[in-house]
């Protein structure tokens, strides 16, 4: 690995263990993805969504309100919004360069149905169970968050592009742990290419 993903590795080890410690971080990981933006789009390998879109196949409905996490240049919230046609996608980035980016890279065909914001996935700008789909594609989960703006019977797909050598990873099982105890079940992992995805769904309100 490189600096820059030994980097995101221990971002991510130590705010998936203690959620606090992203105050610590937030700066320069902004800072470290702004300077990537501009060549970013280069860097992503043929096969690197192909568990994103795996995760995608095993949903059992289109989504209609769809929040993409860590969109960077907005290639998730792309492949959403093409694959289902009737759907609203938001994607969001914390770094300001990266949304400038997907703005810029995303063909007006979508532009309709496409939208994207600056903000930080541990304190989101939206409501309780806002979107019925949230993904995130190499990104760093922010679990209660996460929780909060999936709506009740909504799902989350998690994918990571290659796996455990992936720097921005989180092993299934904690996964797993995370999302179920904030009401997430009927789990559904998947493997492609290199990489996999994890699918859930939040629980009905009792």
């Amino acid at each position: 690995m490189t600096l820059g993903q030994r980097f995101a590795r221990l971002v991510t080890n130590a705010v998936v263990r203690q959620p606090a410690a992203w105050r610590l971080f937030r700066g320069p990981f902004r800072r470290q993805f702004d300077r990537l933006a501009p060549s970013w789009e280069g860097r992503r390998r043929p096969d690197s969504l192909v568990p994103f879109e795996r995760g995608l196949d095993a949903l059992p409905q289109p989504p209609t309100r769809v929040l993409d996490l860590g969109t960077g240049t907005g290639i998730g919230a792309r492949i959403v919004a093409e694959r289902f046609p009737d759907a609203e996608v938001v994607g969001v980035d914390l770094a300001d360069a990266m949304v400038d980016e997907a703005r810029r890279v995303t063909p007006s065909s979508l532009g309709d149905r496409v939208c994207y914001e600056v903000a930080d996935a541990a304190r989101l700008p939206f409501d309780d169970g806002a979107f019925d789909l949230v993904t995130l594609a190499n990104m760093i989960p922010f679990f209660d968050e996460l929780a909060r703006v999936v709506a009740p019977g909504g799902r989350v797909v998690i994918a990571f592009s290659g796996g455990p050598g992936t720097p921005i990873y989180v092993p299934a099982d904690r996964l797993r742990r995370q999302l179920a105890r904030r009401g997430f079940d009927d789990f559904d992992e998947v493997a492609a290419a290199r990489g996999s995805a994890l699918v859930a769904r939040k629980r009905e309100s009792d």
